[in-house]
């Protein structure tokens, strides 16, 4: 296999203007072209010029993530396209909440998991938890196999936000 042919996950950062229909666009350019979205966050993170972020989780060789930036960089609401994984520092968040009904010793193992993962017991009930846990995607994934090992889960995800690390702002909206 070469090199050009490994298939990469990559967290896309997009800066967009807040209006209607711009993240329908930007689904519709990945469905379009079968590109699959793995996770996709969007909030306004400018009230006064009215500005969104976009972050999308997508996986694909190095060609196709290079088409991905190109083509979203094309679409007219967008400012900024910005590839996280590129970057030489980043920081990647997710947020997930996990109900897991259980009895007996599995219940005190279920805590000693959420406190191994600093996860918060949001809700508790006499055959139920609830866990609140934030990490990288693979940490909440990891809390997520461990719970599913210790009773029926049920699991809401956020999807991943991420943003650089340093002293450099993004001003290209501005």
């Amino acid at each position: 296999m070469k090199m050009t042919d490994v298939v990469e996950r990559h967290i896309i950062s997009v800066l967009v203007d807040n209006e209607p229909g711009v993240l329908a666009r930007v689904i519709g350019l990945f469905s379009g072209r079968g590109y699959n979205i793995e996770s996709l966050t969007v909030s306004e993170v400018d009230v006064e010029i009215s500005i969104s972020r976009i972050s999308i989780v997508t996986s694909g060789t190095p060609m196709i993530i290079e088409q991905i930036k190109a083509q979203l960089s094309r679409l007219v609401p967008i400012h900024d396209v910005c590839d996280l994984t590129e970057s030489t520092a980043f920081i990647e968040r997710e947020l997930a909440l996990v109900k897991i009904i259980n009895k007996g010793d599995e219940r005190i193992e279920a805590l000693r998991i959420a406190d191994t993962f600093r996860a918060r017991t949001l809700d508790s009930t006499l055959d139920s938890f609830v866990f609140e846990v934030t990490g990288n995607s693979s940490k909440v994934g990891a809390f997520i196999d461990l719970m599913r090992s210790l009773g029926e889960v049920e699991i809401a995800r956020t999807g991943v936000s991420a943003i650089s690390r340093g002293n450099l702002v993004d001003l290209s909206a501005r």
